[in-house]
């Protein structure tokens, strides 16, 4: 397979040099993450140096302090315009009730940020929020605050609730809703169960999202590199609520080649991150299966068009309700949470994030022994390969 050169995200970088703080070897760390240590002290120098501007990724430039200075005065500029132009809209409000200025506030909302509106005109930001609040009728609100209790039993039944299920749950708890309306709310949350039975696939012309056929149909032994890819997402639980964590796993050698770690459930924040990270570390083979479940993360036509976009990769995903139909995803989860969160105090989220990083980067990818790779790392199932090539 054609070698690339490595190239490191921003986050990388960041999680890199944060560890490099808490080791006192760092030799040690920089062979543990796969870098020369010269690299890791070149990375912490730029933080020392430029902070915040550290590692801005390609066609941008880091400052210096008078480039600082100019930017700031260019901020500072696009802020006064910015003010000018909420003055110019709304200062016949200025002098108005605080309902008229709190309906103007809402009106603008996509033209200006809210932030800047209230403080141009005078009103607390939180006083607009607690009065938005109230505008909101008695049925919307009962509407937020069961999906709020969907997501919420969703997540701790660990996503096996399906709709009959959840709005038993919800009954038993006081929330009175029936189950097509707890169905549609799961639908509209995309929230599915993953063991009980989905309805049947249709042509139905309304249908939005991509269904492709289960191509892998659980071939998980795979003789070379880049030919299969699984991906899948999962929750993670901290104190301070849900991380998502989304992966792409080369069936090839077991190694997790592209992950994601985000607060939300965008396609943007799961798969595509994901995506992205996994074909700068390792290349994408003509007649490479990409095989996921259905969700909508997968199935959107931002992420159809992507994967579209190489011409070269065939789709596959899980049958409906069927889990294991993605085993080898679901067992890295499994194998994760058991290994590294299951047992040990909730973390807030900056606390989670780096143990994650630690865990795939350093543990699962380079020293750990899996016994799909005959009890041998990733490392040495290479180097054996190799040496079988060379002998041959």
């Amino acid at each position: 397979m054609k070698q690339t050169r490595k190239i490191y995200d921003r986050a990388f970088k960041e999680k890199a040099v944060q560890l490099s703080y808490e080791r006192h070897n760092i030799s040690e760390l920089a062979r543990e993450l796969g870098i020369t240590a010269p690299q890791l002290y070149k990375w912490r120098k730029e933080v020392e140096e430029f902070g915040p501007g550290s590692f801005p990724g390609n066609g941008k430039l880091k400052q210096t302090p008078e480039q600082e200075q100019i930017a700031e005065l260019e901020r500072k500029l696009r802020d006064a315009e910015l003010e000018r132009d909420i003055l110019k809209k709304g200062n016949r409000h200025l002098f108005q009730e605080r309902s008229m200025i709190y309906t103007f506030i809402k009106n603008n909302e996509k033209i200006f940020p809210i932030e800047k509106m209230c403080q141009v005109l005078q009103v607390g930001r939180r006083s607009y929020y607690d009065w938005k609040s109230q505008c909101v009728s008695e049925r919307k609100q009962r509407v937020i605050a069961i999906k709020e209790k969907i997501t919420s039993i969703y997540f701790e039944s660990k996503q096996r609730y399906g709709s009959p299920r959840m709005a038993a749950e919800l009954n038993y708890t006081g929330t009175k809703v029936s189950r097509v309306t707890v169905a549609k709310y799961m639908n509209q949350l995309g929230l599915r169960s993953r063991l009980t039975k989905k309805f049947k696939v249709t042509t139905n012309s309304k249908h939005n999202y991509l269904v492709v056929p289960n191509v892998l149909n659980r071939e998980f032994l795979v003789a070379e590199p880049s030919k299969v890819w699984v991906s899948d997402i999962t929750y993670i639980h901290t104190k301070e609520g849900f991380l998502y964590l989304t992966t792409v796993l080369d069936l090839y050698d077991r190694k997790i080649i592209g992950w994601s770690l985000s607060d939300g459930m965008s396609t943007e924040e799961t798969a595509l991150a994901a995506w992205k990270m996994a074909v700068i570390n390792r290349t994408p083979e003509k007649g490479l299966i990409f095989h996921s479940d259905r969700g909508i993360q997968y199935a959107s036509k931002k992420f159809t068009n992507v994967i579209d976009s190489y011409k070269i990769i065939k789709r596959s995903m899980s049958r409906k309700g069927n889990c294991w139909d993605n085993a080898v995803a679901e067992s890295f989860f499994k194998t994760l949470k058991t290994e590294q969160i299951y047992g040990n105090k909730l973390k807030n989220k900056d606390q989670m994030k780096l143990e994650i990083f630690e865990y795939i980067e350093i543990w699962y990818n380079r020293k750990r022994r899996h016994s799909a790779l005959k009890y041998r790392t990733i490392e040495e199932f290479w180097n054996q390969k190799n040496n079988f090539k060379n002998v041959a």
